[in-house]
């Protein structure tokens, strides 16, 4: 019996060593040593000897001991500790299959991470047996540890190749990481091994199905329906849940939908699991571009670029959203100076950068909108303000650019419809008096315009008004149009009304008030009632002062032929 002291401290032999006392081999896995500390040297498996250190010194075996820096038997001094026995390899084996049995109770207890480490212990204790590693990557299964449980599976079935279970569980494996056709030979070589096994039949279905419903998106992909790619990964991701490439496929399709806050959940997921998942860095920062958060959507594209140098998706994202934020910019500050045929050049600049990009182009379209009401371009800035809420329908400034343009345009009915959706969200003073104005003025718009009666402007004078009256009056008086047929008569009378009507209301400056600021129309002073016009008439062209007036028909100038002459 020999002993050794290893000076210097804790030491793990590599599993690549072979570690000789005497001419005895001290085994092929890695073997613990412990400095000072007597242990009996035999032909025994490392576990032990990890189990031996633990017991010890209650601590997990430190360092590794490189095969340069081993000691040999001759430099032992130390007497060996009595309690440590030599184990034959059935006393191994028993050992090995009492870890695996606890390992088995937990997992029907579900303690999946204790089951997780009595499985080790046994593959320690006995590393060629297959059955270890089969029960060791179910536990995996179950914590979601795909990866290191397709691990464990590929090496079950290297040490057995007729372990059922062991392909069973590889094929599973792979069909959750997204493998489908490695998850089919799987499957396939159970049926060869058990021809009725039911599982791995069902199995072959799910693996059929996901690499359908992949065929699928990706042709949605390519044909941006996006809905039908978000389906397809639904479908698949049933089968295959650990499937990150699924995941990040969804949830870029769920971006070009619109539908961000989904979109983002499902890449921070991954990204929980995966940091430097590229792919999900990218879909992030996707995400906040086209949620108009420019900056932090290039830090994401930046991050993903460093994770994935070749993500072509990334930099064509990370380009586009530099240019788009520069083109804004440029044409925010051409509108700050008043250089407005400039700014409506660098807006139709930039809404050709990216036409996915819904939020950003919405609020370009509106920008350009206001422009164009600047330079007088009403109907192309109502066009603009119309894109923008059919991008948005939340944008409530391109509602109220466009309101204000159907007020500048006089068209009130429009301009009320939009003010009352802006109303309607935001029920604010600031936009009840907005939509009660534009009430206001389609109330007015829907009475006589006095002014077009007349034919002037609204500023107009009180001379202008009277030289107006004078022609109009004259124009539509009914005797001018006594040979004229009945219809004509009938509406030149209700126009010669009319003229005496708006004059009545414009020549006076109180009632001219009352009409302009719309008070009229609260109470019946708008109505005229039974006006006589002839009376407007004579008192304008002096009848009650001695004068006198006639229209006298030219006979060779034919019927409706007239000229006025005072007395």
């Amino acid at each position: 019996m020999h002993c050794f002291t290893l000076a210097g401290g804790l030491f793990l032999l590599s599993c690549q060593c072979q570690l000789l006392v005497g001419q005895k081999l001290l085994g092929e896995k890695p073997f613990y040593f412990t400095a000072d500390l007597p242990i009996s040297v035999c032909s025994f498996r490392s576990v032990w000897a990890t189990h031996c250190y633990e017991k010890v010194v209650n601590q997990p075996p430190p360092l590794l001991l490189s095969p340069s820096k081993m000691a040999t038997v001759d430099d032992c001094d130390v007497t060996m500790d009595p309690e440590m026995e030599i184990l034959s390899d059935e006393e191994l084996e028993r050992e090995a299959e009492s870890f695996k049995e606890q390992g088995n109770a937990y997992y029907i207890k579900k303690d999946y991470s204790e089951a997780f480490n009595y499985y080790t212990k046994a593959i320690d204790m006995c590393p060629k047996n297959a059955s270890y590693y089969g029960n060791r990557a179910a536990t995996l299964m179950m914590l979601s540890r795909h990866r290191e449980a397709l691990e464990d599976s590929q090496q079950a079935v290297r040490l057995d190749d007729t372990f059922m279970k062991g392909h069973l569980r590889e094929g599973k494996c792979h069909l959750s990481l997204g493998n489908a056709m490695a998850a089919s030979r799987c499957f396939h070589r159970v049926l060869e091994l058990e021809p009725d096994n039911s599982q791995a039949q069902q199995e072959v279905k799910n693996a059929d199905s996901v690499l359908e419903y992949e065929k699928m998106a990706e042709i949605g992909f390519e044909k941006h329906d996006f809905r039908m790619v978000v389906f397809c990964m639904d479908r698949a991701l049933e089968s295959a849940s650990a499937c990150h490439r699924f995941k990040v496929l969804k949830a870029e399709c769920l971006a070009m939908l619109g539908r961000y806050p989904e979109a983002q959940s499902v890449a921070s997921d991954i990204l929980r699991m995966d940091a430097t998942n590229g792919d999900a860095l990218y879909v992030r920062g996707l995400c906040l571009y086209y949620e108009d958060c420019i900056d932090k959507a290039v830090q994401f594209f930046v991050q993903a670029l460093r994770m994935a140098p070749d993500h072509e998706k990334a930099r064509l994202a990370c380009r586009n959203a530099k240019a788009l934020k520069a083109k804004k910019e440029d044409g925010n500050k051409a509108f700050k100076d008043g250089n407005y045929d400039a700014a409506y050049e660098l807006y139709s600049e930039a809404l050709t950068i990216d036409p996915n990009n819904i939020k950003t182009n919405a609020k370009l379209f509106c920008n350009r909108g206001t422009v164009g009401s600047k330079l007088k371009k009403i109907d192309q800035a109502i066009e603009d303000c119309t894109k923008a809420v059919k991008l948005d329908e939340t944008y409530i400034k391109a509602y109220l650019r466009r309101a204000q343009c159907y007020m500048d345009k006089e068209d009130y009915d429009e301009a009320v419809r939009d003010y009352e959706k802006v109303y309607q969200t935001e029920k604010t003073k600031e936009h009840k008096h907005l939509l009660k104005n534009a009430q206001l003025e389609l109330k007015k718009s829907k009475r006589k315009d006095y002014y077009k009666v007349l034919g002037v402007d609204k500023n107009a004078t009180e001379d202008e008004i009277k030289k107006a009256y004078r022609k109009r009056a004259l124009m539509h008086h009914p005797d001018r149009h006594s040979s004229a047929s009945a219809e004509i008569q009938k509406e030149e009378e209700k126009k010669f009304k009319e003229v005496g009507e708006a004059f009545t209301v414009l020549s006076d400056p109180k009632k001219k008030s009352r009409y302009d600021s719309g008070h009229d129309l609260e109470d019946d002073t708008g109505n005229m009632g039974d006006f006589d016009a002839n009376n407007i008439f004579k008192a304008f062209f002096g009848g009650g002062g001695g004068q006198g007036y006639s229209f006298e028909a030219n006979q060779s100038s034919g019927p409706g032929n007239f000229f006025f002459q005072f007395g």
